[in-house]
């Protein structure tokens, strides 16, 4: 998936370094992220969320506040409020560049920032705070111990995940003056707050106050056994998961309505390599977008299905979907169909139906469970269907794939 990386002004005119993560298809939405303090852009977290996002069709900016990363400025003379005013600006850039960002993310004092921001964001619609303080004076806990000597000499350099930075007295009178709650309760927006009840960072007890402060629609989701900086790949994946199918109810993604007329000719499947990890690819199919990947033990991520869950899916599915259409065209009262699959490989000798007698076969086993309250006619009649839909005519039948250079 494309990359864009650019700069654009920020609050104290300094220039700022941004990446925009495209899907390879039209956008679906525009997402805003805020990375957590004295973090950056590129930190392991905001890059796959980010990269999560965009295989689900959801363009993702993020950026380097001041004094950060690759971002012009001093970080000693950036404020809490200074931060708060870059992320107005870099949403008023995609407003005046792209389209103005509809959901705006937040991971910890990033959070908070976020939820400072919202209100001067009248695009977004849609609010996910990850691992927030509700309070941004919580932030000074990292430094406690050199608080007074930060208000004494006017700044002091502290070490923060192994790094040092300079804190400013600047920075703990801003942090002090500012009070989320009154923000939160009139923030007008859905919120989906996320948070590790582990976190030994910023406590839960911070997500209890942010949520009960906020009016509904709300929304909190545990990241049980995550650490506040989402180090584990698994953990970052699933928050993006939820984040892309939680936002979807607010930001109204250019989806076909069902019963909308169907196109005339077959939607390109598009499969490109992320490069995230070893196997994960995007896979995009008109407006809708997946990850694919291959489970640990195969050397993958689990980010995604792997190749040959996506095939059982396309079979499943067809099944349920063709067994669906004769029910109802029969008035058969079906109420639910399930369809469990599994692959697997043989020996060709084991099957006596098979023209092959050697080597190994390919063998997909379907269990089909149907409710409701059908008579034994109706139920052999609608198992007899499902062998006909067009996937599995067309993985029993001959097939020609022609492979060629795409130049």
């Amino acid at each position: 998936m494309p990359t864009e990386k650019f700069q654009f002004t920020g609050e104290g005119g300094h220039q700022l370094s941004a990446a925009l993560d495209l899907p390879d298809g039209t956008p679906v939405a525009y997402a805003l992220f805020a990375h957590c303090f004295t973090c950056g852009k590129d930190v392991l977290a905001a890059r796959r969320i980010a990269t999560a996002l965009t295989a689900k069709g959801i363009a993702t900016l993020r950026f380097d506040f001041t004094g950060l990363g690759s971002s012009g400025g001093d970080f000693a003379n950036a404020t809490f409020s200074s931060n708060v005013a870059d992320l107005v600006r870099a949403a008023d850039h995609l407003r005046e560049t792209r389209q103005a960002p509809t959901i705006l993310i937040g991971h910890s004092l990033g959070g908070a920032a976020i939820l400072a921001a919202a209100g001067q964001i009248p695009d977004a619609k849609a609010v996910v705070t990850i691992a927030a303080p509700s309070d941004p004076n919580h932030v000074t806990g990292l430094f406690r111990d050199h608080v007074d000597d930060i208000r004494a000499q006017g700044q002091a350099q502290v070490s923060l995940a192994g790094r040092p930075f300079t804190i400013s007295r600047e920075f703990l009178d801003d942090v002090a003056e500012h009070s989320l709650m009154e923000k939160i309760r009139h923030l007008h927006k859905a919120l989906l707050i996320m948070h590790s009840p582990t976190d030994d960072t910023v406590g839960i007890d911070n997500a209890t106050h942010i949520f009960v402060a906020a009016k509904h629609p709300k929304s909190f989701v545990s990241l049980a056994g995550a650490d506040h900086l989402l180090s584990d790949r698994g953990d970052s994946s699933y928050v993006a998961d939820v984040i892309a199918a939680w936002a979807t109810r607010y930001v109204a993604p250019a989806v076909q309505a069902p019963g909308a007329e169907l196109p005339e000719k077959p939607r390109q499947v598009v499969v490109r390599e992320t490069r995230a990890s070893k196997f994960q690819n995007t896979v995009t199919v008109g407006p809708h977008h997946l990850l694919a990947d291959e489970p640990a033990a195969a050397g993958g991520a689990d980010s995604g299905p792997g190749p040959y869950d996506f095939l059982l899916a396309a079979l499943g599915a067809c099944k349920s979907m063709t067994m669906r259409l004769y029910a109802d065209r029969k008035s058969f009262p079906l109420e639910r169909a399930t369809v469990t699959l599994k692959h697997d490989k043989i020996y060709a000798k084991d099957c006596a139906e098979c023209e092959t007698k050697e080597g190994m076969l390919d063998q997909i086993e379907v269990r089909i469970g149907l409710e409701g309250p059908l008579d034994p006619d109706q139920r052999k009649r609608i198992l007899e269907i499902a062998d006909k839909c067009p996937v599995h005519r067309t993985l029993t039948s001959e097939i020609r794939i022609v492979t060629q250079a795409a130049d």
